[in-house]
Protein backbone atom coordinates (compact mmCIF):
# COMPACT_ATOMS: atom_id res chain seq x y z
CA UNK A 1 0.00 0.00 0.00
CA UNK A 2 3.12 1.98 0.77
CA UNK A 3 5.07 1.21 -1.99
CA UNK A 4 7.47 3.84 -3.15
CA UNK A 5 7.58 4.92 -7.04
CA UNK A 6 10.23 4.47 -9.42
CA UNK A 7 11.44 7.48 -9.37
CA UNK A 8 14.93 8.68 -8.48
CA UNK A 9 15.51 11.71 -5.66
CA UNK A 10 16.56 14.16 -8.21
CA UNK A 11 13.69 15.86 -9.81
CA UNK A 12 13.62 15.32 -13.13
CA UNK A 13 13.77 18.06 -15.50
CA UNK A 14 10.76 19.88 -16.59
CA UNK A 15 9.52 17.41 -19.59
CA UNK A 16 8.93 18.31 -22.83
CA UNK A 17 6.44 15.17 -23.47
CA UNK A 18 4.19 13.98 -21.71
CA UNK A 19 1.75 11.26 -21.86
CA UNK A 20 -1.55 9.70 -20.36
CA UNK A 21 -2.68 6.11 -20.28
CA UNK A 22 -7.04 5.74 -19.95
CA UNK A 23 -7.97 2.24 -18.74
CA UNK A 24 -11.56 3.16 -19.84
CA UNK A 25 -14.61 0.51 -19.38
CA UNK A 26 -14.82 0.13 -23.19
CA UNK A 27 -11.25 0.94 -24.64
CA UNK A 28 -7.90 1.98 -23.64
CA UNK A 29 -6.23 4.78 -24.80
CA UNK A 30 -2.73 5.94 -25.12
CA UNK A 31 -2.33 9.86 -25.89
CA UNK A 32 1.41 11.64 -25.95
CA UNK A 33 1.62 15.71 -26.06
CA UNK A 34 4.09 18.18 -26.85
CA UNK A 35 4.82 20.48 -23.66
CA UNK A 36 5.26 24.33 -25.29
CA UNK A 37 5.02 27.07 -22.50
CA UNK A 38 1.64 26.08 -20.52
CA UNK A 39 0.03 24.15 -23.71
CA UNK A 40 -0.04 20.96 -24.69
CA UNK A 41 -0.23 19.72 -28.21
CA UNK A 42 -1.45 16.50 -29.32
CA UNK A 43 1.37 14.29 -31.15
CA UNK A 44 0.07 10.84 -31.11
CA UNK A 45 -3.03 8.88 -30.10
CA UNK A 46 -3.70 5.12 -29.44
CA UNK A 47 -7.00 3.72 -28.81
CA UNK A 48 -7.78 -0.34 -28.64
CA UNK A 49 -11.59 -1.36 -28.03
CA UNK A 50 -11.21 -4.12 -25.56
CA UNK A 51 -14.62 -3.65 -23.37
CA UNK A 52 -12.94 -4.57 -20.69
CA UNK A 53 -16.02 -3.68 -18.71
CA UNK A 54 -17.92 -6.53 -20.57
CA UNK A 55 -15.53 -8.48 -19.16
CA UNK A 56 -16.55 -8.86 -14.91
CA UNK A 57 -18.34 -12.05 -14.39
CA UNK A 58 -21.91 -12.61 -12.28
CA UNK A 59 -19.35 -12.20 -9.26
CA UNK A 60 -18.09 -9.49 -9.82
CA UNK A 61 -14.85 -10.64 -11.07
CA UNK A 62 -12.72 -9.81 -13.88
CA UNK A 63 -12.69 -13.03 -16.38
CA UNK A 64 -9.42 -14.36 -17.68
CA UNK A 65 -10.47 -13.22 -21.06
CA UNK A 66 -10.55 -9.53 -20.21
CA UNK A 67 -7.22 -9.51 -18.22
CA UNK A 68 -5.28 -11.32 -20.47
CA UNK A 69 -6.42 -8.37 -23.41
CA UNK A 70 -6.06 -5.76 -21.05
CA UNK A 71 -2.61 -6.86 -19.87
CA UNK A 72 -1.92 -7.25 -24.09
CA UNK A 73 -2.58 -4.07 -24.49
CA UNK A 74 -0.48 -2.62 -21.81
CA UNK A 75 2.36 -4.47 -22.98
CA UNK A 76 1.76 -2.59 -26.56
CA UNK A 77 1.20 0.42 -25.50
CA UNK A 78 4.86 -0.06 -23.20
CA UNK A 79 6.44 -0.01 -26.26
CA UNK A 80 5.65 3.50 -27.34
CA UNK A 81 6.19 4.96 -23.86
CA UNK A 82 9.86 3.66 -23.72
CA UNK A 83 12.15 6.38 -23.01
CA UNK A 84 9.66 8.53 -20.91
CA UNK A 85 10.48 9.23 -17.39
CA UNK A 86 8.00 8.51 -14.91
CA UNK A 87 6.98 11.73 -14.26
CA UNK A 88 6.15 12.52 -17.35
CA UNK A 89 3.17 9.92 -17.51
CA UNK A 90 0.54 8.98 -15.35
CA UNK A 91 -2.09 6.37 -16.27
CA UNK A 92 -5.63 6.70 -15.07
CA UNK A 93 -8.16 3.44 -14.24
CA UNK A 94 -11.61 4.53 -14.03
CA UNK A 95 -15.10 2.46 -13.47
CA UNK A 96 -14.04 -0.72 -13.82
CA UNK A 97 -11.12 -0.81 -12.11
CA UNK A 98 -13.14 0.76 -9.29
CA UNK A 99 -15.91 -1.78 -9.21
CA UNK A 100 -14.17 -5.13 -9.81
CA UNK A 101 -13.77 -7.48 -7.09
CA UNK A 102 -10.01 -8.98 -7.97
CA UNK A 103 -9.29 -5.31 -9.04
CA UNK A 104 -6.85 -4.89 -6.07
CA UNK A 105 -4.98 -8.22 -7.12
CA UNK A 106 -4.87 -7.25 -11.41
CA UNK A 107 -3.21 -4.11 -10.75
CA UNK A 108 -0.16 -4.95 -10.21
CA UNK A 109 0.22 -7.09 -12.69
CA UNK A 110 -1.06 -3.99 -15.02
CA UNK A 111 1.20 -2.12 -14.11
CA UNK A 112 4.06 -4.28 -14.61
CA UNK A 113 2.70 -4.77 -17.91
CA UNK A 114 2.70 -1.43 -18.87
CA UNK A 115 6.09 -0.51 -16.78
CA UNK A 116 4.48 2.40 -14.94
CA UNK A 117 2.46 2.53 -11.66
CA UNK A 118 -1.30 2.95 -12.21
CA UNK A 119 -3.77 5.24 -10.66
CA UNK A 120 -7.56 4.27 -9.99
CA UNK A 121 -9.26 7.59 -9.69
CA UNK A 122 -13.15 8.07 -8.20
CA UNK A 123 -15.76 9.29 -10.21
CA UNK A 124 -15.64 12.75 -9.07
CA UNK A 125 -11.76 13.07 -9.34
CA UNK A 126 -12.73 12.31 -13.23
CA UNK A 127 -15.44 14.15 -13.29
CA UNK A 128 -13.08 16.90 -12.37
CA UNK A 129 -10.21 15.86 -14.96
CA UNK A 130 -12.89 15.75 -17.42
CA UNK A 131 -13.80 19.47 -16.98
CA UNK A 132 -9.91 20.25 -16.93
CA UNK A 133 -9.32 18.88 -20.48
CA UNK A 134 -12.73 20.77 -21.85
CA UNK A 135 -11.91 23.88 -20.78
CA UNK A 136 -8.94 23.89 -21.91
CA UNK A 137 -10.66 23.22 -25.71
CA UNK A 138 -13.54 25.97 -25.09
CA UNK A 139 -13.25 29.70 -25.21
CA UNK A 140 -13.19 30.90 -22.20
CA UNK A 141 -16.69 32.07 -20.11
CA UNK A 142 -17.50 33.24 -17.13
CA UNK A 143 -21.41 31.68 -17.73
CA UNK A 144 -21.95 28.05 -16.15
CA UNK A 145 -21.40 24.78 -18.25
CA UNK A 146 -23.06 21.49 -18.13
CA UNK A 147 -20.57 19.14 -19.24
CA UNK A 148 -21.67 15.32 -19.85
CA UNK A 149 -19.17 12.18 -20.40
CA UNK A 150 -20.62 9.31 -20.85
CA UNK A 151 -18.29 6.55 -20.65
CA UNK A 152 -18.12 2.82 -20.72
CA UNK A 153 -19.09 2.08 -17.14
CA UNK A 154 -20.07 5.31 -15.79
CA UNK A 155 -21.30 8.80 -16.36
CA UNK A 156 -19.94 12.31 -15.62
CA UNK A 157 -22.11 15.75 -15.14
CA UNK A 158 -20.22 18.82 -14.64
CA UNK A 159 -21.11 22.38 -14.26
CA UNK A 160 -18.45 24.85 -14.03
CA UNK A 161 -17.34 28.60 -15.52
CA UNK A 162 -14.09 29.16 -17.02
CA UNK A 163 -11.56 26.84 -15.76
CA UNK A 164 -13.25 26.02 -12.45
CA UNK A 165 -15.69 23.14 -12.18
CA UNK A 166 -17.77 23.82 -9.22
CA UNK A 167 -20.17 20.48 -9.50
CA UNK A 168 -19.26 17.41 -9.83
CA UNK A 169 -20.89 13.67 -9.62
CA UNK A 170 -20.68 10.48 -11.20
CA UNK A 171 -23.24 8.02 -12.09
CA UNK A 172 -23.14 4.24 -12.53
CA UNK A 173 -24.28 4.55 -16.08
CA UNK A 174 -22.22 3.32 -18.70
CA UNK A 175 -22.37 2.39 -22.79
CA UNK A 176 -20.83 -1.12 -22.38
CA UNK A 177 -23.22 -1.86 -19.07
CA UNK A 178 -26.38 -0.20 -20.15
CA UNK A 179 -25.61 -2.11 -23.99
CA UNK A 180 -25.51 -5.07 -21.73
CA UNK A 181 -28.01 -4.97 -19.43
CA UNK A 182 -31.11 -4.49 -22.20
CA UNK A 183 -29.63 -4.62 -25.68
CA UNK A 184 -28.21 -8.19 -25.07
CA UNK A 185 -26.43 -9.33 -28.27
CA UNK A 186 -27.16 -6.28 -30.37
CA UNK A 187 -30.74 -6.75 -30.75
CA UNK A 188 -32.53 -3.48 -30.48
CA UNK A 189 -35.93 -3.41 -29.33
CA UNK A 190 -38.44 -0.82 -28.88
CA UNK A 191 -39.35 -1.81 -25.33
CA UNK A 192 -35.68 -2.78 -24.52
CA UNK A 193 -35.12 1.42 -25.66
CA UNK A 194 -37.95 2.60 -23.12
CA UNK A 195 -36.78 0.71 -20.23
CA UNK A 196 -33.10 1.65 -20.50
CA UNK A 197 -34.45 5.49 -21.07
CA UNK A 198 -36.87 4.98 -17.74
CA UNK A 199 -33.37 3.58 -16.55
CA UNK A 200 -31.14 6.06 -16.93
CA UNK A 201 -34.01 8.85 -15.94
CA UNK A 202 -34.30 7.45 -13.23
CA UNK A 203 -30.32 7.43 -12.53
CA UNK A 204 -30.59 11.34 -13.45
CA UNK A 205 -33.62 11.78 -11.58
CA UNK A 206 -31.40 11.91 -8.26
CA UNK A 207 -29.02 14.37 -9.51
CA UNK A 208 -31.44 16.93 -11.75
CA UNK A 209 -32.09 19.45 -8.99
CA UNK A 210 -28.27 20.46 -9.00
CA UNK A 211 -27.89 20.11 -12.59
CA UNK A 212 -31.19 20.92 -14.10
CA UNK A 213 -31.18 23.73 -17.02
CA UNK A 214 -31.51 26.79 -14.70
CA UNK A 215 -28.12 26.15 -13.35
CA UNK A 216 -26.24 26.11 -16.60
CA UNK A 217 -26.13 28.33 -20.07
CA UNK A 218 -25.52 25.79 -22.33
CA UNK A 219 -24.56 22.32 -22.63
CA UNK A 220 -21.62 20.29 -23.96
CA UNK A 221 -20.74 16.78 -24.68
CA UNK A 222 -17.46 15.00 -24.85
CA UNK A 223 -16.45 10.92 -24.57
CA UNK A 224 -16.66 8.67 -27.97
CA UNK A 225 -20.25 8.45 -27.22
CA UNK A 226 -20.98 12.07 -27.90
CA UNK A 227 -18.98 12.56 -30.70
CA UNK A 228 -20.59 9.38 -32.43
CA UNK A 229 -23.97 10.65 -32.06
CA UNK A 230 -23.27 14.02 -32.72
CA UNK A 231 -21.76 12.59 -36.42
CA UNK A 232 -24.25 9.87 -36.91
CA UNK A 233 -27.17 12.92 -36.24
CA UNK A 234 -25.37 14.88 -38.52
CA UNK A 235 -24.76 13.17 -41.60
CA UNK A 236 -27.69 10.98 -42.06
CA UNK A 237 -29.66 14.59 -41.68
CA UNK A 238 -31.48 13.91 -38.37
CA UNK A 239 -30.37 16.93 -36.67
CA UNK A 240 -28.90 20.61 -38.26
CA UNK A 241 -26.10 20.80 -35.08
CA UNK A 242 -25.82 19.37 -32.04
CA UNK A 243 -27.66 16.70 -29.97
CA UNK A 244 -30.97 17.32 -29.46
CA UNK A 245 -34.36 15.83 -28.20
CA UNK A 246 -35.87 15.01 -31.81
CA UNK A 247 -32.47 14.51 -33.86
CA UNK A 248 -32.61 11.44 -30.98
CA UNK A 249 -36.25 10.62 -31.92
CA UNK A 250 -35.56 9.99 -35.18
CA UNK A 251 -32.40 8.21 -34.39
CA UNK A 252 -34.36 6.16 -31.71
CA UNK A 253 -36.93 4.75 -34.57
CA UNK A 254 -34.14 4.21 -37.22
CA UNK A 255 -32.26 1.85 -34.62
CA UNK A 256 -35.42 0.19 -33.48
CA UNK A 257 -36.35 -0.14 -37.33
CA UNK A 258 -32.71 -2.08 -38.12
CA UNK A 259 -33.42 -4.22 -35.17
CA UNK A 260 -29.65 -5.27 -34.01
CA UNK A 261 -26.55 -3.74 -33.86
CA UNK A 262 -25.05 -5.37 -36.81
CA UNK A 263 -27.67 -4.05 -39.15
CA UNK A 264 -27.56 -0.13 -38.69
CA UNK A 265 -27.36 1.14 -42.19
CA UNK A 266 -26.39 5.17 -41.00
CA UNK A 267 -23.33 6.99 -42.21
CA UNK A 268 -20.80 7.48 -39.23
CA UNK A 269 -21.16 4.66 -37.60
CA UNK A 270 -17.69 3.04 -37.28
CA UNK A 271 -18.17 -0.65 -36.24
CA UNK A 272 -16.19 -0.99 -33.01
CA UNK A 273 -18.84 1.66 -31.63
CA UNK A 274 -22.28 -0.21 -32.72
CA UNK A 275 -21.81 -2.47 -30.33
CA UNK A 276 -22.36 -0.13 -27.60
CA UNK A 277 -24.29 2.44 -29.56
CA UNK A 278 -27.83 1.80 -27.67
CA UNK A 279 -26.94 1.91 -24.02
CA UNK A 280 -24.63 5.12 -25.11
CA UNK A 281 -28.02 6.23 -26.56
CA UNK A 282 -30.55 6.07 -23.74
CA UNK A 283 -27.86 7.19 -21.32
CA UNK A 284 -27.33 10.72 -23.63
CA UNK A 285 -31.52 10.71 -24.07
CA UNK A 286 -31.90 10.02 -20.57
CA UNK A 287 -29.67 12.96 -19.84
CA UNK A 288 -31.25 15.06 -22.18
CA UNK A 289 -34.70 14.92 -21.19
CA UNK A 290 -34.36 15.08 -17.18
CA UNK A 291 -32.22 18.03 -17.38
CA UNK A 292 -34.15 19.62 -19.86
CA UNK A 293 -31.44 19.91 -22.27
CA UNK A 294 -32.62 21.47 -25.69
CA UNK A 295 -29.28 21.45 -27.43
CA UNK A 296 -25.98 19.86 -26.32
CA UNK A 297 -22.77 20.39 -28.51
CA UNK A 298 -20.16 17.50 -29.01
CA UNK A 299 -16.60 18.95 -27.44
CA UNK A 300 -13.33 17.12 -27.25
CA UNK A 301 -10.71 17.34 -24.58
CA UNK A 302 -12.08 15.27 -21.69
CA UNK A 303 -10.08 12.92 -19.37
CA UNK A 304 -7.21 12.38 -21.42
CA UNK A 305 -6.30 16.25 -21.99
CA UNK A 306 -6.75 16.84 -18.15
CA UNK A 307 -4.86 14.25 -17.33
CA UNK A 308 -2.39 16.06 -19.12
CA UNK A 309 -2.64 19.66 -18.25
CA UNK A 310 -3.15 18.33 -14.19
CA UNK A 311 0.54 16.44 -14.98
CA UNK A 312 1.65 19.05 -16.15
CA UNK A 313 1.02 21.07 -13.43
CA UNK A 314 2.72 18.99 -11.41
CA UNK A 315 6.21 19.94 -13.60
CA UNK A 316 6.07 23.60 -12.99
CA UNK A 317 4.65 23.79 -8.97
CA UNK A 318 0.65 24.19 -10.11
CA UNK A 319 0.03 20.63 -8.03
CA UNK A 320 -3.93 20.57 -8.08
CA UNK A 321 -3.21 18.33 -4.97
CA UNK A 322 -1.26 21.24 -3.20
CA UNK A 323 -3.85 22.98 -3.14
CA UNK A 324 -6.25 19.93 -2.35
CA UNK A 325 -4.67 20.09 1.22
CA UNK A 326 -4.13 23.20 1.42
CA UNK A 327 -8.10 23.53 1.45
CA UNK A 328 -8.63 20.78 4.02
CA UNK A 329 -6.27 22.17 6.02
CA UNK A 330 -8.86 25.15 6.24
CA UNK A 331 -11.72 23.53 5.93
CA UNK A 332 -11.19 21.33 8.94
CA UNK A 333 -9.72 24.37 10.93
CA UNK A 334 -6.67 22.52 11.58
CA UNK A 335 -3.63 24.04 13.43
CA UNK A 336 -1.95 25.06 10.66
CA UNK A 337 1.32 26.63 12.10
CA UNK A 338 1.59 23.18 14.62
CA UNK A 339 0.60 21.37 11.42
CA UNK A 340 3.25 22.69 9.43
CA UNK A 341 6.00 22.60 12.11
CA UNK A 342 5.25 18.39 12.45
CA UNK A 343 5.24 18.20 8.54
CA UNK A 344 8.30 19.83 7.86
CA UNK A 345 10.11 17.54 10.33
CA UNK A 346 8.10 14.52 9.48
CA UNK A 347 9.78 15.18 5.25
CA UNK A 348 13.37 15.99 6.84
CA UNK A 349 13.44 12.71 8.89
CA UNK A 350 12.10 10.52 6.29
CA UNK A 351 14.70 11.74 3.65
CA UNK A 352 17.01 11.23 6.20
CA UNK A 353 15.66 7.82 7.82
CA UNK A 354 14.48 5.71 4.48
CA UNK A 355 16.90 3.32 2.69
CA UNK A 356 15.92 4.88 -0.75
CA UNK A 357 14.41 7.92 -0.05
CA UNK A 358 11.62 8.99 -2.95
CA UNK A 359 10.48 12.10 -3.41
CA UNK A 360 6.90 11.70 -4.27
CA UNK A 361 7.02 9.61 -0.83
CA UNK A 362 8.46 12.36 0.93
CA UNK A 363 5.84 14.62 -0.44
CA UNK A 364 3.44 12.57 0.90
CA UNK A 365 4.76 12.48 4.12
CA UNK A 366 5.17 15.98 4.45
CA UNK A 367 1.16 15.87 3.48
CA UNK A 368 0.16 13.50 6.03
CA UNK A 369 2.09 15.89 8.01
CA UNK A 370 -0.12 18.86 7.57
CA UNK A 371 -3.26 16.68 8.01
CA UNK A 372 -2.56 14.52 10.53
CA UNK A 373 -4.84 16.25 12.89
CA UNK A 374 -7.74 16.40 10.20
CA UNK A 375 -9.28 14.07 12.65
CA UNK A 376 -10.34 16.72 15.64
CA UNK A 377 -13.13 17.49 13.85
CA UNK A 378 -14.47 14.46 15.11
CA UNK A 379 -12.83 14.03 18.18
CA UNK A 380 -9.41 14.17 19.89
CA UNK A 381 -9.93 10.71 21.17
CA UNK A 382 -8.68 8.06 18.40
CA UNK A 383 -8.08 11.34 16.17
CA UNK A 384 -5.83 9.57 14.03
CA UNK A 385 -8.03 6.85 13.18
CA UNK A 386 -10.87 9.33 12.24
CA UNK A 387 -8.34 11.45 10.00
CA UNK A 388 -7.49 8.15 8.74
CA UNK A 389 -11.27 7.39 7.43
CA UNK A 390 -11.62 10.83 6.24
CA UNK A 391 -8.64 10.86 4.00
CA UNK A 392 -9.30 7.57 2.76
CA UNK A 393 -12.93 8.92 1.92
CA UNK A 394 -13.14 12.32 1.16
CA UNK A 395 -13.31 14.52 -1.99
CA UNK A 396 -10.08 14.83 -2.68
CA UNK A 397 -9.16 16.66 -6.40
CA UNK A 398 -6.00 15.41 -7.69
CA UNK A 399 -5.34 12.57 -5.39
CA UNK A 400 -6.36 8.75 -6.59
CA UNK A 401 -7.41 6.53 -4.79
CA UNK A 402 -4.43 4.62 -4.12
CA UNK A 403 -2.73 7.96 -2.76
CA UNK A 404 -5.55 8.89 -0.35
CA UNK A 405 -5.03 5.16 1.01
CA UNK A 406 -1.28 5.64 1.90
CA UNK A 407 -1.69 9.16 2.89
CA UNK A 408 -4.71 7.72 5.09
CA UNK A 409 -2.23 5.10 6.38
CA UNK A 410 0.39 7.00 7.20
CA UNK A 411 -2.34 9.24 9.68
CA UNK A 412 -3.24 6.29 10.88
CA UNK A 413 0.10 5.33 11.82
CA UNK A 414 0.82 8.57 13.63
CA UNK A 415 -0.22 7.96 17.05
CA UNK A 416 -1.77 4.87 19.21
CA UNK A 417 0.03 1.23 19.11
CA UNK A 418 2.39 -0.05 15.93
CA UNK A 419 0.50 -3.57 16.42
CA UNK A 420 -2.10 -2.27 13.73
CA UNK A 421 0.94 -1.64 11.17
CA UNK A 422 2.64 -4.38 11.72
CA UNK A 423 2.20 -6.16 8.52
CA UNK A 424 3.66 -3.38 6.44
CA UNK A 425 6.26 -2.01 8.34
CA UNK A 426 7.85 -5.24 7.20
CA UNK A 427 8.59 -2.74 4.32
CA UNK A 428 11.71 -0.76 5.49
CA UNK A 429 10.49 2.46 3.64
CA UNK A 430 6.77 2.01 5.04
CA UNK A 431 9.11 1.96 8.34
CA UNK A 432 10.58 4.91 7.57
CA UNK A 433 7.16 7.02 6.68
CA UNK A 434 5.30 6.13 10.04
CA UNK A 435 8.42 6.19 11.52
CA UNK A 436 9.39 9.96 10.51
CA UNK A 437 5.62 10.96 11.31
CA UNK A 438 5.76 9.79 14.56
CA UNK A 439 8.76 11.17 15.48
CA UNK A 440 7.67 14.19 14.21
CA UNK A 441 4.41 14.41 16.55
CA UNK A 442 6.07 13.56 19.19
CA UNK A 443 9.00 15.56 19.58
CA UNK A 444 6.36 18.36 18.70
CA UNK A 445 3.86 17.57 21.30
CA UNK A 446 4.05 20.61 23.71
CA UNK A 447 2.62 22.00 20.12
CA UNK A 448 5.14 25.04 19.56
CA UNK A 449 8.19 25.49 18.18
CA UNK A 450 11.39 23.66 19.48
CA UNK A 451 15.01 23.70 19.41
CA UNK A 452 15.46 21.31 16.83
CA UNK A 453 17.93 18.53 18.00
CA UNK A 454 20.77 16.99 16.21
CA UNK A 455 18.95 13.82 15.49
CA UNK A 456 20.51 10.25 13.47
CA UNK A 457 17.94 8.17 11.78
CA UNK A 458 18.47 5.24 9.89
CA UNK A 459 15.69 2.45 8.70
CA UNK A 460 17.75 -0.38 7.37
CA UNK A 461 17.52 -3.95 8.02
CA UNK A 462 18.05 -2.39 11.80
CA UNK A 463 16.59 0.83 13.27
CA UNK A 464 19.07 3.22 14.32
CA UNK A 465 18.30 6.62 16.07
CA UNK A 466 20.37 9.05 18.55
CA UNK A 467 19.33 12.41 19.63
CA UNK A 468 22.13 14.28 21.74
CA UNK A 469 22.16 13.45 25.95
CA UNK A 470 22.60 16.94 26.55
CA UNK A 471 19.22 17.49 24.49
CA UNK A 472 17.34 14.42 26.16
CA UNK A 473 18.43 15.53 29.45
CA UNK A 474 16.82 19.28 29.11
CA UNK A 475 13.55 17.54 27.86
CA UNK A 476 13.00 14.92 30.57
CA UNK A 477 8.96 14.45 29.01
CA UNK A 478 10.27 13.83 25.56
CA UNK A 479 12.56 11.90 26.56
CA UNK A 480 10.29 9.78 28.45
CA UNK A 481 7.75 9.67 25.51
CA UNK A 482 10.65 8.11 23.40
CA UNK A 483 11.26 5.81 25.72
CA UNK A 484 7.92 4.60 25.20
CA UNK A 485 8.35 4.51 21.56
CA UNK A 486 11.47 2.76 21.56
CA UNK A 487 8.93 -0.33 23.26
CA UNK A 488 6.44 -0.31 20.81
CA UNK A 489 9.23 -0.74 17.72
CA UNK A 490 10.83 -3.56 20.11
CA UNK A 491 7.55 -5.28 20.43
CA UNK A 492 7.47 -5.53 16.68
CA UNK A 493 11.10 -6.86 16.55
CA UNK A 494 12.34 -3.85 15.06
CA UNK A 495 14.50 -2.24 18.39
CA UNK A 496 16.17 0.83 18.23
CA UNK A 497 20.40 0.47 17.48
CA UNK A 498 22.00 3.92 19.27
CA UNK A 499 23.68 5.93 16.48
CA UNK A 500 25.78 8.92 15.79
CA UNK A 501 23.82 12.24 16.00
CA UNK A 502 24.01 13.92 12.96
CA UNK A 503 24.00 17.44 11.88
Amino acid sequence: MLRALSRSLNPAPRPTTLAVVDLGSNSFRLEVGRVEGDQIFRLDTWRETIRFGAGIDEKGHLTPAARRAALACLTRFRERLSGLHASAVRAVATNTFRVAKNAASFLPQAEAALGFPIDIIGGHEEARLIYSGVAHVLPASPQPRLVIDIGGGSTEFIIGRNMTPERLESLKLGCVSMSRQFFPEGRLRAEAFAAAETHARAEIEAIAREFGREHWHEAFASSGTALALAAILEENGLSAGGITPEGLARLRKRMIGAGHAARLQLAGVKPERAPVLAGGFAIMAGAIAELDVRRINPVGGALRLGVLYDLLGRTVQRDSRAATVDSLLGRYRIDRPHAERVAAMAKALYLKAAPDPDPETAQRVEWAGLLHEIGFTVSHIGFHKHGAYILENADMPGFSAQEQRRLAVIVLGCRGGLSKMAEMLDDRDAAAQILALRLAVLFHHARRAIATPRIALTVGRTLRFGVGKGWLKAHPLTSHLLDLERAEWADLGLPWREAHKGG
